[in-house]
């Protein structure tokens, strides 16, 4: 199903509604630039949450560009972690759901 050729279809998804693409390129480059907290830890950041969602494409695409923004192996590393404790956290405390009162 995932295939890294699939996203040249996005090209299809740009010319089908031009404005709204348009809207979410800007809007998805205005949220990972330079500003109160630097494009390297929003990369890290992102790469994170793509751990969490488990998309193949966002974790291709942020791993680089976090690389291209100086992170170590190190960095990546923690930030994956952090992302795994956080989904680990999750199903521990959704469990309380399963316990009886």
């Amino acid at each position: 199903m995932y295939d890294s050729r699939h996203l040249q279809k996005l090209k299809v998804m740009r010319q089908a509604a031009p404005e709204a693409y348009a809207a979410y390129e800007a809007f998805t480059s205005a949220a990972l630039k330079d500003g109160a907290i630097p494009a390297k830890y929003k990369e890290l950041m992102a790469l994170a949450v793509a751990m969490t969602t488990q998309c193949p494409y966002c974790i291709d695409y942020h791993k680089k560009q976090a690389r291209q923004l100086g992170c170590s192996d190190a960095e990546i590393s923690e930030a994956v972690l952090v992302a795994a404790a956080l989904r680990a956290g999750a199903a521990v405390t959704h469990g309380a759901h399963a316990l009886l009162e």
